[in-house]
């Protein structure tokens, strides 16, 4: 009970060198290429759920737009592994790095947007000021829509940052307050085992959900942009 609440968020070292490079490259070995002919069970599912998240992910996108498939794949799958790996016990969550996420999310908004200035650019420009605005709010429109506008890559990376890390926080004060019931009330303390077990389910869908959500507003900006 001692511990510090926030130790689970802090980077793990080894001889003074941060793991991080090793700790994301790892969700990568948990989707191995198969070379065979006819695929395993693992892999065939693997396969379907791609295939069904990409075909109603991309279904909206045009012929430049489906260009981005592979990076929005890659990209969901690297989030969703990565969240469900920091359920582990003792395990570390890059995603509740706000650092890590806007280092996700700033490169995919900045494509996007660029992509439509080159594309779409009169109707980029036409974002910024609304048909039919009156003279006089003309300008503080435009300073509205272009905050809005910088503040979506903030928002995307502060969303998943808040989500992980408040899931990982209830687990570690419900679990806790688990053990020091134990010696108390044992009947209090089973119930709150209850709840702790149910709000574990809670946080591996809220892993695959906020990975889902992440990715499908990339791609909505790159809808706007295409």
């Amino acid at each position: 009970m001692n511990e510090n609440l926030f130790a689970s968020f802090i980077t793990p070292m080894m001889l003074g060198l941060p793991l991080v490079t090793l700790i994301v490259l790892f969700p990568s070995l948990l989707f191995p290429t198969s070379n065979r002919l006819i695929n395993n069970r693992l892999i065939s599912l693997q396969q379907w759920i791609l295939q069904l998240v990409s075909k109603q992910m991309m279904s909206i996108h045009n012929t430049k737009g489906q260009t981005w498939t592979l990076m929005l794949m890659s990209l969901i799958l690297f989030i969703g592994s990565t969240n469900l790996l920091g359920l582990l016990p003792h395990s570390f969550t890059p995603t509740t790095q706000l650092s890590m996420n806007l280092g996700m999310a700033i490169p995919l908004w900045a494509g996007a947007v660029i992509t439509g200035f080159r594309n779409k650019t009169k109707a980029s420009l036409a974002h910024f000021l609304p048909q039919g605005t009156p003279t006089p709010l003309i300008p503080m429109l435009v300073i509205i829509e272009t905050i809005s506008l910088f503040i979506q890559p903030v928002a995307l990376a502060v969303r998943l940052t808040a989500n992980i890390t408040a899931g990982h926080l209830l687990i570690h004060l419900i679990g806790g307050a688990t053990l020091a019931l134990m010696n108390i009330n044992i009947t209090t303390a089973l119930i709150t085992f209850i709840i702790l077990i149910l709000l574990t389910i809670l946080e591996f869908a809220v892993a695959m959900i906020q990975a889902y959500v992440f990715t499908l507003l990339v791609s909505l900006y790159l809808h706007d942009n295409t």
